[in-house]
């Protein structure tokens, strides 16, 4: 029975309509905006200072090598994003969700970060120098040799984080929970730990302080502070 001749131009329509990207889905071709969708997009090496990724979606997206310094990425979602070597250096990521980020030698030197999530990342030798990640949630992520100097860490939440060799020298820390996080020769000399939620006798045994470090009450300082100094 032959097609109507109204079917006929819609027949021919249907392969290209199911091929078409669904309103709202990713499209890695848009340009840099609030909300913006490069969810598994590979946005590597490229250089966009002082962009607004507000809300934006990067999950799963590589931006390795990248420089985003002094852009905006207020409650953006980064999930699982590839992060190495990326720079945020001066960016805005206050209640961005990193959960589950990944890669080494990070830059978040100055970023703001309050209230930022950071959970069950894996992101090696970041740098965090200056940044305020005051609330933030730094849960089971991995994060040995970190550069945390000088940065706010109030209130941050490093249950069962690690923090191997990380330098929190000049940090601020007061209400950050320690709980079941893992120190070893992590620095902590001069600072001002007696506000610190959580943090036991045990934990600091391995780490390296010295008689400037100021601990919680009834936490002792342990035998083997000042650490023997890295060959």
């Amino acid at each position: 029975m032959p097609l109507p001749s109204i079917a006929k131009p819609l027949l021919l329509a249907l392969p290209l309509l199911l091929l078409a990207p669904a309103a709202g889905h990713a499209s890695c071709t848009d340009k840099p905006k609030p909300g913006v969708d490069w969810s598994n997009c590979t946005k590597t090496k490229v250089i966009m200072k002082g962009d607004e990724f507000d809300g934006a979606k990067f999950q799963k997206a590589d931006l390795s090598a990248s420089t985003f310094s002094g852009s905006s990425f207020k409650e953006a979602n980064l999930v699982r994003a590839n992060l190495t070597r990326t720079s945020f250096r001066d960016a805005d990521l206050e209640g961005a969700d990193l959960t589950k980020a990944f890669g080494q030698r990070t830059s978040f030197k100055g970023a703001k970060m309050a209230g930022s999530t950071l959970s069950k990342a894996e992101i090696l030798r970041a740098n965090f120098d200056g940044a305020d990640l005051t609330d933030a949630d730094l849960s089971k992520a991995e994060l040995s040799r970190a550069i945390m100097t000088d940065a706010t860490l109030d209130g941050v939440n490093l249950q069962h984080a690690n923090i191997t060799r990380a330098d929190l020298r000049g940090a601020s820390l007061a209400g950050t929970d320690f709980l079941g996080a893992y120190m070893y020769l992590t620095h902590l000399e001069g600072i001002d730990l007696s506000q610190a939620r959580n943090l036991t006798s045990q934990q600091l045994e391995i780490t390296c302080g010295d008689d400037d470090t100021k601990l919680p009450e009834g936490v002792e300082k342990p035998a083997s502070w000042p650490c023997v100094p890295d060959e």
